[in-house]
Order: C-alpha cells, then sequence, then structure tokens
C-alpha cells in the first residue's frame, strides 16, 4: 500500500511517503514504514550519490593537507557512516540533520550527508522546523571554523562559504516546497471545480426531472383522483380522464427515458455528442395552460410580454409549470391566475396566485402529497438566473408565487439557448 503522508500544515509531499499513525514521534517521524515507489528510489539514490560525491571531493582535499592518521581514520569511517545514514532521511529528517550537524562541527567529511539533510528538512517540513535547523547549521559552523582551517585567512573563507552554503542550501528547499505547495493548492482548486461542476450538474438534472415528472405525475393524480371521487360520473367523462392518464403517463415515460439517456451516455473520444432535448419557451405557456384546463383547473393567463430570449423563456415557463402542479397539489379546484409581464432591459416577472382559502380545507379529496422541494428548486432556479422568488399569503387571503428574472437588452448566445 503507498500512503502520501501529509505535511504538517496540511499539504502533500509527492515524495514522503510513509504511514500516518494515530501519535506522530517527537522528530515528526511515524515509525510505521511502507514500500517506496520508485520515484521514492530514484531520488533516494540521487542524493545518495550526490553525498557521496561530496564526500569523496572532500576526501581528495583532506589527502592533499597532510592530516593526522588518527583524524584521517576518524573522517573516513564518519563520513562512510553519513553517506549510508542519507537512506534513513525520509523516516528521520530532523533527527538526521542534528546528527550531522554535530559531526560536521569538526569532521569535514560528515558535510555530504549534512547538505542532504538540511535540504530535506527544508523541503518537507515547515518554518518552525526547518528555521531552527538551519540556525543550528549556522552556529555548527563556528567550531569548524575555530579549530580546523590553520590560517586567518582560511578562516574566513570557511566562514563566509559556510554560511552561503547553508543559507543556498535553505532558500533551494523552501523554493521547492513552495513550488509543490503550489502545485498541490492548484490541483486542490481543479479537483475542487470538477466536484463543483459535478454537484452543479447533478442539481440541474434533479431540477429538471422534478419540474417535469411532478407536473406529469400531478396529472395523473388528479385525474385518478377524480375517477376514484366519482365513479358514477358519465362515460364520456370517465373516457376523457382514462385518456388524459394514458397521455400524461406516455409523456412521463418519455422524458424519464430522455433523461435516463443523457445520464447513461458517455462518449469518450467526443466524437458522439447528444443532442438537448426540445425545451419549452415562453411562447409554450398557453399550450401549458391549456393543458391544465383540461386537467380541470380554473387557470386564467394574462400573458403581455413575447419575443424573450429562450432561455430566460425556458427558466419563466418551468416556474409556472411548478406554481401550477403546486396549485393541483393544495388547491385543487380553486381559481388560479397567472400574469406575465415585462421588457427587454429590465426583467420578465410572473405571478401565480389562487385563493388561501383552498390550500387550507383541502376541497379536493385526493389531495398530491408534497415535501416543499418545488418551491426550493424555483428558488434556485431563478437565483441561478440572476433573479429572485417570493412566495407566501398575502393579507388579500391568496396564496402567491413572484419571480423577477433579469431581461439584458443585448442577449449572448447562452441567453438564445
Amino acid at each position: 500500500m503507498n500512503v502520501t503522508r501529509p505535511l504538517e500544515d496540511g499539504l502533500r509531499a509527492p515524495e514522503y511517503r510513509w504511514a500516518l499513525p494515530s501519535v506522530l514521534l517527537g522528530d515528526g517521524s511515524t515509525g510505521e514504514r511502507v514500500r517506496r515507489s520508485t520515484r521514492d528510489w530514484i531520488v533516494d539514490t540521487a542524493m545518495f550519490l550526490f553525498a557521496c560525491a561530496l564526500t569523496f571531493y572532500s576526501l581528495v582535499e583532506l589527502d592533499a593537507q597532510d592530516q593526522p592518521n588518527a583524524l584521517m581514520a576518524a573522517e573516513q569511517v564518519t563520513g562512510a557512516l553519513s553517506c549510508v545514514s542519507v537512506w534513513l532521511r525520509r523516516r528521520w529528517p530532523v533527527a538526521l540533520a542534528v546528527v550531522s550537524a554535530l559531526l560536521s562541527s569538526y569532521l569535514e567529511l560528515a558535510g555530504g550527508a549534512a547538505v542532504v539533510a538540511l535540504f530535506t528538512v527544508a523541503v518537507h517540513r515547515p518554518f518552525k522546523v526547518s528555521g531552527p535547523i538551519t540556525l543550528f547549521n549556522l552556529l555548527t559552523l563556528a567550531p569548524y571554523v575555530a579549530l580546523r582551517p590553520p590560517t586567518d585567512v582560511e578562516k574566513g573563507w570557511a566562514a563566509a562559504f559556510g554560511v552561503a552554503a547553508v543559507l543556498a542550501i535553505f532558500a533551494w528547499g523552501v523554493v521547492v516546497r513552495a513550488r509543490r505547495q503550489l502545485v498541490w493548492s492548484l490541483r486542490q482548486r481543479a479537483d475542487g471545480a470538477a466536484e463543483e461542476a459535478k454537484r452543479l450538474e447533478r442539481e440541474r438534472i434533479a431540477r429538471e426531472m422534478h419540474d417535469v415528472l411532478a407536473h406529469r405525475i400531478s396529472m395523473l393524480s388528479l385525474h385518478a383522483g377524480a375517477l376514484e371521487f366519482r365513479p358514477d360520473a358519465p362515460a364520456a367523462e370517465i373516457a376523457r380522464a382514462a385518456g388524459a392518464i394514458r397521455t400524461n403517463a406516455h409523456l412521463a415515460l418519455q422524458d424519464l427515458r430522455e433523461v435516463i439517456g443523457v445520464l447513461r451516455h458517455s462518449a469518450p473520444d467526443g466524437d458522439d455528442v447528444v443532442p438537448d432535448r426540445p425545451q419549452p419557451t415562453l411562447a409554450d405557456l398557453p399550450s401549458l395552460v391549456e393543458e391544465c384546463r383540461h386537467a380541470g383547473m380554473d387557470v386564467r393567463l394574462d400573458l403581455r410580454v413575447s419575443g424573450a430570449p429562450e432561455g430566460l423563456g425556458r427558466n419563466l415557463y418551468r416556474i409556472v409549470q411548478e406554481a401550477l402542479t403546486n396549485a393541483r397539489k393544495h388547491a385543487g379546484g380553486a381559481p388560479v391566475r397567472v400574469a406575465v409581464t415585462g421588457e427587454p432591459g429590465k426583467e420578465l416577472s410572473v405571478e401565480v396566485s389562487n385563493p388561501l382559502w383552498a390550500r387550507q380545507s383541502a376541497r379536493f379529496p385526493g389531495r398530491i402529497p408534497g415535501a416543499g422541494a418545488g418551491l426550493i428548486g424555483l428558488t434556485e432556479r431563478a437565483e441561478l438566473a440572476g433573479g429572485r422568488l417570493e412566495h407566501g399569503a398575502t393579507p388579500q387571503g391568496e396564496f402567491v408565487v413572484r419571480a423577477w428574472l433579469p431581461w439584458p437588452v443585448e442577449t449572448t448566445r447562452e441567453d438564445d439557448t
């Protein structure tokens, strides 16, 4: 199992792959190791070879200085062990940086491992950890400068080079860390945008299915309730109700098949694109009202606008459709008034109202249950279109649904589709 160990500040380090237990050890390690990835092996091998190269270069310089045999033996043993310890940098980076810095305060061949350890801490630890480690490395330069270089000139050059090297390594690690943080942040932002797009698409599909199916199914329930309430009705009325049930059932199944077909469709190559199903517009509003009248509703339409963009008209159509569906559910048999007004450059408004007593009296025995999702969907639809929606009882004893949608003078292609 490959587990990416999170950084202490919540970011992920692609090269740090260690399992994260419930309690971290004091030096920031985890105590539980998992297998390195191929990239980890490549990076660790490169770091090991880099430390070996620095150690070998320092060894050549020491041989030229004719150092005592005991010191050379200690340098060689320490240098070899330091190079091997580089393989522990993932598990104990802070401990390795502290120990290698202490050894390099007098022994030159420990410098290669100290460089790798400091860089590792700067990349994989926040500044509250890497900053003190860098300061500790700077402090350990003092014993080396005071004890090893033989002349004052060499001491000055050693101090300047040491300080510059430590700060450069730390800065390089910080830059690498910042770059990884930026990449991680952009990736998180892209993932979040993708999830948000999926959520909005799910909400759009759910809203569309609710707007269409709730209207059809409420028509079915209305006619079925009428047949149940009036079993002795004339044969012509029974036949008309049965025909309406059959027609709306077929239309509901057709709408459902179209939506499911879009959901199931996949075109990985982008060659096969499913066209959008035909959408109603403001011009279809009289047909919707006429359909409700055939279902037995008393609906009066006051349409004082025409030529609205298709996108704007579709949103208004869905709002009226859901409002009429709610009227059938909660105010069966009550008169409903639909008024639509507006002009370009201002807004397109609609008002759907019915007597409040009809909602409270339950005159129709076959009332359709509702959970209030329709009004929530209408509010979301109006807000997504840049408008607003209000609903509720008025002092005049009516239940009113009002919506206002912006109508720009110049419409874009998106408004017309």
